[in-house]
């Protein structure tokens, strides 16, 4: 990537003279009549002090203009300090031209911005960090910083805000994928564990040392919590996917490709409506990408759900997630209710936003509450939004045509709150009594923050404070946080979690079966298995999945108890598919045994337990048939690391697909048939449903498209020939190899193809 000083040595005066439009006074909108037409043929830079007045916001709501280049420069990813300060990733590196030319370049930065003067408007600013390549997320604890740039994850020990010390924490932090399709998020939990997107691994920091344990794969860009600590993301073409149950169980069974209650469709209504027209998007020439308008019609590029939790809003804004789209220019709104385990949710409106711009270089790209109760919306600023691996011809020509690719050295921080209402900014005190109290209030922001400023202060003053408050009945959202702080400053004891076991309060009781893993031991073990008892005899259904996760943590301390849970739990309840698979879970390679010992208990074969049973086993069965990976990789190194970085994110790299974004690619007859066919679809792209096997696959079930790799320049004919062989060889594909011939022959027939294939286009071409 062009770094920020060369990409401005020859238009750097131009540049900064249109960028330079930071105000000190914040600008405000509320909403706005019905756009007028927009010119298509150019796409203007928008100075920062008029950015407002090309956006609708819904009623009652304003935005606020908190800070612009060049304050703040190509912004990603922020956190805010116990001060009110944020520090700011800055991925100047991304993309500055349809090339990505000199991506690798370290021009990243973590900035931090204050507001010295008090007015709402950040006026300073000082870099922290630099000399980052491609930096994509950040996180505060303990005095330091933890930064991630792939493939590393850094721990820097800061002091008067520069770093001191730097340790490696996770090499293979982002090993996989391309800039779109690596780790990110660093979301400290509840559960005070760090969780990520595009990833399975958390991460937690115990005295000197980093933990680092599986977790489930969840989402692509972003990642939030509820009050309750689970867990929120997306990927491009969803609205918001999430988890029924606490985030750190269930990714115990390898042989489980997906546990029920995990990465689920929270909103599956995808539609959205731009204010103005897209046609700068990807696949814009496609049929059904864009509406009769040319705006998008559905999502492309969604990222960043985050579950509002500030008061500000008022209470028709409790758990509502919002979602940003860049690719059109919009923020949308979604409502999300609880039914027993099950969150599930629907937009807000319906043809209609709560926040669009008609400004094509609006990239809202990272939301986030704030500690004054606000939404805080980091704005990339800039043309190109797409990275280099899926430019299409067609992108590239719109992004030359409208004169999309400069200036490159843009960014605006915005702030949306209600009109009418004062969002001050609120410093987190030091004082463990103002600290507990503040466990308490109805920001949820402001909750997590005292939470994680107490067990990162190693405040014992604390305890006694928050063993008062863990007896109440009446503040559930403030025993909850009391709990977990307790158990992040190891203070929580055996009989405080048996008595939260008993609540009236289902949240109470949900993270108190929780914090189980974190102290049971051999001497508490009886304990937990007569309160766990006790649960299941009440037929308390909705602690029943978390039982039968549990087990997991019980069978170290009492082997004969754990599997009587199991057993116990797969008669009571064995339609249930949640239950089922929180059974399963604990079945690493054990699951034919187990089911044959339930055959006299549970007979029914139509049952969810033995169905979900028997899917796991032939599963199994299957993966033992795969050829050897090692190699495989040692046979077609380039198509390997090519397949790790494009094709694994979306297609698992067991071959055999990801939920929501990609089907199976093992035993694919598209893969083992025609190999014209399938250098097709992978020099131009796909466009769904397509059937695999005789199962259709097609949107909501996987992303409706298959990006082509076809327009990469990097990749030679020869590097998609041994990609192509490599996946016709793998897992238990048994196809002929591919030659470059081969692909220069499909480039020839083709010359000239924007369009991706459709199945009926490929069966048509015999």
């Amino acid at each position: 990537m062009r770094p920020y000083i060369y990409a401005s040595l020859i238009l750097g005066v131009f540049t900064l003279y249109q960028c330079q439009s930071y105000k000190k006074a914040a600008t405000t909108s509320s909403t706005l009549s019905k756009p007028g037409p927009v010119d298509l043929t150019s796409s203007p830079l928008v100075p920062a002090d008029q950015s407002i007045s090309k956006m609708q916001v819904e009623d009652g709501f304003e935005v606020q203009l908190i800070a612009s280049e060049p304050l703040v420069t190509t912004p990603v990813a922020m956190s805010f300090d116990k001060k009110g300060r944020m520090w700011v990733v800055e991925m100047n590196g991304y993309m500055p031209d349809t090339l990505g030319t000199g991506e690798d370049k370290p021009t990243g930065n973590i900035v931090i911005l204050e507001d010295k003067n008090k007015d709402g408007v950040f006026d300073d600013r000082k870099v922290a960090i630099d000399s980052l390549v491609l930096p994509r997320s950040i996180c505060l604890i303990e005095g330091g910083i933890l930064v991630a740039e792939p493939p590393n994850l850094w721990y820097y020990d800061l002091k008067d805000d520069k770093p001191v010390k730097k340790t490696l924490v996770d090499p293979k932090y982002a090993t996989e994928g391309n800039v779109e399709h690596q780790p990110n998020g660093l979301l400290r939990d509840l559960d005070n564990w760090i969780y990520n997107a595009k990833s399975s691994k958390r991460y937690r920091k115990q005295g000197d040392n980093w933990l680092i344990d599986d977790t489930h794969f969840r989402g692509q860009w972003g990642v939030s919590q509820d009050n309750y600590g689970r867990l929120y993301y997306n990927d491009n073409s969803s609205n918001v996917q999430g988890d029924y149950f606490s985030p750190g169980f269930g990714a115990t069974n390898n042989n489980q490709r997906s546990v029920a209650g995990y990465y689920e469709r929270t909103v599956p209504n995808n539609r959205t409506y731009p204010i103005r027209p897209n046609p700068g998007v990807n696949r814009g020439y496609m049929k059904g990408t864009l509406d009769d308008s040319l705006r998008l019609a559905s999502f492309t590029a969604a990222c960043s759900p985050l579950i509002y939790r500030g008061e500000l809003f008022g209470k028709d804004y409790d758990f509502n997630a919002f979602v940003a789209e860049p690719s059109g220019n919009l923020i949308k709104r979604n409502i999300i209710k609880e039914n027993g385990y099950i969150a599930k949710g629907e937009q807000a409106y319906k043809g209609r936003e709560f926040l669009a711009s008609t400004d094509e270089r609006f990239r809202p790209v990272s939301l986030y509450n704030g500690p004054d109760g606000a939404m805080y919306v980091l704005d990339m600023y800039r043309g190109i939004i797409q990275h280099k691996t899926y430019v299409t011809p067609y992108l590239a020509n719109q992004i030359k045509m409208r004169n999309l690719t400069l200036p490159l050295n843009c960014g605006r921080i915005y702030k949306i709150v209600p009109k009418g209402k004062k969002a001050s900014m609120v410093s987190i005190p030091d004082d463990p009594g103002q600290l507990v109290a503040m466990l308490g209030s109805p920001n949820g922001y402001l909750r997590d923050e005292a939470q994680q400023t107490l067990i990162d202060g190693k405040n014992k003053a604390a305890i006694p404070l928050l063993k008062e408050v863990i007896k109440q009945t009446g503040k559930p959202l403030q025993v909850i946080h009391a709990l977990w702080t307790l158990e992040g400053l190891h203070a929580l004891e055996t009989n405080e979690v048996l008595a939260l076991l008993k609540s009236q309060e289902w949240p109470v009781r949900m993270q108190a079966l929780t914090v189980i893993p974190s102290v049971i031991s051999l001497s508490s073990a009886p304990l937990y298995v007569t309160a766990l008892q006790q649960l299941l005899d009440n037929n308390d259904e909705l602690a029943a999945p978390y039982i039968g996760f549990l087990a997991a943590d019980l069978k170290p301390f009492n082997e004969k108890a754990a599997n009587g849970f199991l057993v116990d739990l797969a008669k009571k309840y064995p339609d249930n598919a949640y239950v089922a698979d929180a059974v399963i879970s604990n079945l690493a390679y054990r699951e034919e045994a187990f089911k044959k010992s339930l055959a006299a208990i549970v007979p029914d074969s139509g049952l969810r337990i033995n169905k979900q049973l028997q899917k796991v086993i032939t599963a199994y069965k299957n993966t033992q048939k795969n050829r050897n990976p090692e190699l495989l990789a040692s046979q077609f190194p380039k198509g390997s690391a090519i397949f790790r970085s494009t094709c694994q994110t979306c297609h698992g790299a067991d071959g055999n697909g990801t939920p929501s974004l990609a089907p199976p690619l093992n035993k694919s007859q598209w893969v083992n048939g025609d190999k014209n066919k399938l250098i097709s679809i992978v020099l131009f792209g796909l466009t769904g449903p397509i059937n695999v096997n005789g199962h259709v696959y097609e949107a909501p079930e996987v992303a409706g498209d298959m990006p082509g790799i076809g327009h990469n320049d990097e990749l030679s004919d020869e590097d998609v020939a041994q990609l192509l062989s490599f996946i016709r060889q793998s897992w238990q594909n048994d196809a002929a190899k591919v030659d470059k011939k081969d692909i220069l022959s499909i480039r020839n027939k083709y010359k000239g193809r924007q369009k991706t294939f459709t199945m009926e286009e490929l069966d048509s071409n015999k």
